[in-house]
C-alpha cells in the first residue's frame, strides 16, 4: 500500500467492481463537471457524525443505519422519501425510548445508487449484455441501449442526491421529525397491524412523558425535541465519482469525501491491496467495512491498521454480514482479536446480506425469521465476548411491499408477487422494519 495518499493514488491499485464505460472522453468529461460541483454534505458534518459514533464505540449510544438496497432515480419523490423517512423515525423512536441511549441515524439514502455484481454480464434467452449496475452506471431494463453504462448518469446521481438531501434536511429540522409527531409516523399500512399497535402504545408513552415533563417546567420546544441529525451514507464503489466529489478541508486541511457523511467498502472490494481500502484510507469521513463470513481474525485486524492504524474512536465500522448459520462462529475470533488489539470499532450487524436466497421459483428473498436469528446471535456473541454490539444495518423502504417472508404478517413465497419492486435485493417493508426494532430493543435491554 502506499504511503503517501492523494485523492488519485488509487488508481495505481487494482479496483473491482468498476463499469466497462464505452465511451472515456465523455467519462471524463462527466467526472471533471462532477468536480467543480458544490460539496453535497460537509466536513464539519462528518467530523460531528465520527464524534457520535464515537459514542457508540465507547458503548454510550446505538447506530441505526438503513435505507435502500438500491436507490433508483425514477422513486425519489418527495412522498418515497418522506415515507422511507418515517421508517427510520419510528425505528429510531423505539430503540430510543426502549434501550435509553441515544440513537444515531444513518440512512442508506441521497447516494446508494451504485450496486456490486457477482458477474459483469447477465444472460437471458440467450443474449448477454452487461449487468445491471444501479441507475448511476445504467438501466435495469434488459435492452443493449438501457445496458450500456452512461457517464452521464453520474451527473444524474448527484443532481437526485442534492434533490433529496434538500428534502431530507427540511424534514428533519423543519418540525417533521418532531418528537410530539409520533403518532403521526405510524403509517396506514403500519398502523393496522399489531406492531403498528405496539408503536402506538410506545407513542403514547412518550406523549404522556412530554407532558410530564413540561408539567415539571422543562422546554419540550427546545430544538433537540424538534429536530434530528439523519446523516447519509452509501457504498463507495465507483471510485472516480468519489474521487471528483472529493474536497480539502479548508479549517483542518484533511480531505473529505463530500458525497456522503458515511462511506463503506463492501464485501466484494476489500482487499488490502486495493483501490477501495486506498481511497477510503485517505478522506477523513467516517468509514465502514462489510465482513463476510471468508474474514480472518487476521483480515479483520489488517484492515483496521489500514483504515484506522490513529485508532480514532468513531472512524471505523465493521458490519458484520456474516449469515445465520456462520455468525456464531466466525464473528467470536474476530471481536476477541481487534479488541486485544485496542482498536475502538463501532459494530454493526446486517443480518440481510447473508441470508438472501431464492424460492422454487426462483424469486430472491429473505426470511425475516432467519433474519432475526443472525441479530440474536450477533448479539449473544457480543454479550459472551464482552463487546458492545453497536447496531443494525438493514435495507428496508417506507412503501408496503412484499419483498422479505415472514414477520408479523406471515408473508408467505406466495405472497412475493404482489408487490416485489426493488431493483436488486428484497427490503423489510415499514411492518417489518418495526418489528425489527422492537426485537433489537428489546436484546439491547440486556446490555443495560
Amino acid at each position: 500500500m502506499n504511503t503517501t495518499w492523494h485523492p488519485n493514488s488509487w488508481t495505481d491499485c487494482p479496483a473491482g467492481q468498476q463499469p466497462e464505460w464505452p465511451e472515456l472522453g465523455a467519462l471524463d468529461e462527466a467526472l471533471h463537471e462532477l468536480g467543480t460541483r458544490p460539496p453535497l454534505v460537509f466536513a464539519g458534518e462528518a467530523r460531528r457524525l465520527t464524534d457520535q459514533l464515537a459514542r457508540v464505540a465507547n458503548g454510550q449510544a446505538v447506530v441505526l443505519q438503513a435505507g435502500d438496497c438500491a436507490e433508483s432515480f425514477d422513486l425519489s419523490s418527495a412522498d418515497a422519501i418522506r415515507d422511507k423517512l418515517k421508517v427510520i423515525l419510528q425505528m429510531a423512536v423505539v430503540l430510543q425510548y426502549s434501550a435509553g441511549l441515544p440513537v444515531v441515524k444513518v440512512g442508506r439514502i441521497a447516494g446508494q445508487f451504485a450496486k456490486p455484481r457477482s458477474s459483469g454480464t447477465e444472460t437471458r434467452d440467450g443474449a448477454t449484455l452487461p449487468s445491471f449496475r444501479g441507475h448511476i452506471v445504467n438501466d435495469i431494463t434488459f435492452d443493449s441501449d438501457s445496458r450500456t453504462p452512461d457517464p452521464k448518469r453520474l451527473l444524474e446521481a448527484y443532481n437526485t442526491s442534492a434533490a433529496t438531501l434538500n428534502l431530507l434536511r427540511a424534514f428533519t429540522r423543519g418540525g417533521y421529525a418532531d418528537l410530539r409527531q409520533v403518532h403521526n409516523w405510524n403509517q396506514e399500512f403500519v398502523a393496522s397491524s399489531p406492531v403498528g399497535e405496539r408503536y402506538e402504545r410506545l407513542a403514547e408513552g412518550i406523549e404522556r412523558a412530554l407532558q410530564f415533563m413540561t408539567a415539571c417546567g422543562f422546554d419540550t420546544d427546545d430544538a433537540a425535541m424538534r429536530q434530528v441529525e439523519l446523516y447519509t451514507s452509501h457504498e463507495a464503489l465507483l471510485l472516480g465519482y468519489e474521487q471528483a466529489l472529493t474536497r480539502q478541508d479548508s479549517i483542518t486541511g484533511a480531505w473529505y469525501d463530500c458525497s456522503a457523511h458515511m462511506l463503506w467498502i463492501g464485501e466484494r472490494t476489500r482487499e488490502l491491496d486495493g483501490a477501495h481500502i486506498e481511497f477510503l484510507r485517505g478522506v477523513h469521513n467516517p468509514i465502514g467495512c462489510k465482513i463476510g463470513p471468508s474474514t480472518s481474525p487476521d483480515d479483520a485486524l489488517a484492515l483496521c491498521e489500514a483504515l484506522n492504524p490513529d485508532k480514532v474512536p468513531g472512524r471505523l465500522t465493521l458490519i458484520s454480514r456474516m449469515g445465520a448459520e456462520k455468525v456464531g462462529d466466525v464473528l467470536p475470533a474476530i471481536l476477541r482479536k481487534v479488541t486485544d488489539a485496542g482498536h475502538p470499532i463501532v459494530w454493526e450487524c446486517d443480518p440481510m446480506h447473508g441470508n438472501t436466497y431464492e424460492t422454487d421459483s426462483g424469486v430472491k428473498t429473505r426470511d425475516f425469521a432467519v433474519i432475526m436469528d443472525e441479530v440474536r446471535q450477533y448479539f449473544d456473541v457480543h454479550k459472551a465476548e464482552g463487546t458492545w454490539p453497536g447496531g443494525v444495518h438493514c435495507e428496508l423502504t417506507g412503501d408496503a411491499v412484499t419483498e422479505c417472508v415472514g414477520g408479523g404478517d406471515a408473508l408467505a413465497a406466495e405472497h412475493l408477487s404482489d408487490r416485489y419492486e426493488t431493483m436488486c435485493d428484497p427490503r423489510l417493508n415499514g411492518r417489518q422494519s418495526l418489528d425489527l426494532a422492537f426485537h433489537v430493543a428489546e436484546l439491547l435491554s440486556e446490555f443495560r
